[in-house]
């Protein structure tokens, strides 16, 4: 059976969304991932358990854009529900949704991103204030003792500490680092690459943070060493190419890039 209008169905969800504009990318989105769970014998708007019931005009764009943490946070949000949710995540992992909707988001990002820019210059610092600029205290209760915001490895590690300086150390030997060396930590947070490394295999250092925050403490933690934070966008270093440097490391950070 066909699926209904967009419109059609914007007029049978709840109130709010009547006032909101229905935009043509919108309908199309909407198009697309009503043909992607039909796949899964889900239908938008229908009447089984298991059936996705929309609750905003852009949730359509959005999980097309971002996939399955697009599915879930506008889940989080209210934007769909269905009264059967495990038997609905049930029917998209059976029939690979996630694979199949994998070419329309990265191409729906890379038409946002050159569209929208999301990544500019001024945008980075936003969220450096909005996010690292939290206050170290929220940080240092949930990280290790070096303040290392990665993720661990856990090959022989039997504690959040040891997972950390276990991932460090491994860092440090695939760049291969030999005393004297001059390092660059693209999005360095609070140093814990550079202090490591300075201290245990006598590499001189220098950090880019967008965080004052992480920069401040950063230097107070790694005082005596050759260790430098610089405040700044990674765009913006070294334009000029004076500065060289033997390795280069950015762990965790080019993914948000």
């Amino acid at each position: 059976m066909a699926s209904p209008p967009f419109s059609s169905m914007i007029t049978e969800t709840a109130a709010p969304v009547r006032s909101q504009p229905v935009r043509k990318h919108s309908v199309s989105a909407w198009h697309t991932l009503a043909a992607l769970l039909a796949e899964a014998d889900i239908r938008i708007g229908g009447e089984r358990p298991w059936d996705m019931q929309i609750h905003h005009p852009q949730t359509a764009t959005r999980i097309l854009a971002e996939g399955s943490p697009g599915l879930g946070e506008s889940y989080m949000d209210g934007w769909w529900d269905c009264p059967q949710l495990d038997e609905f995540v049930a029917r998209v992992i059976m029939a690979r949704l996630e694979e199949k909707v994998s070419m329309s988001r990265l191409w729906l990002q890379s038409v946002r991103a050159r569209l929208f820019n999301l990544q500019n210059l001024r945008r980075a610092w936003a969220v450096g204030l909005a996010h690292y600029d939290l206050g170290n205290d929220f940080f240092t209760a949930m990280l290790d003792q070096r303040l290392t915001y990665t993720c661990g490895y856990w090959a022989d590690a039997r504690s959040l500490e040891e997972a950390q300086a276990a991932k460090l150390e491994l860092v440090c030997r695939k760049l291969g680092l030999q005393p004297g060396m001059r390092l660059l930590d693209i999005g360095c947070g609070w140093g814990s690459l550079m202090k490591f490394a300075a201290e245990r295999h006598g590499v001189q250092c220098v950090g880019l943070t967008i965080s004052r925050e992480q920069a401040e403490l950063g230097r107070q933690r790694c005082a005596g060493l050759p260790v430098e934070f610089r405040l700044q966008d990674y765009r913006q270093f070294n334009g000029d190419g004076h500065e060289r440097f033997e390795r280069i490391a950015s762990i965790g950070m080019f993914e948000h890039a």
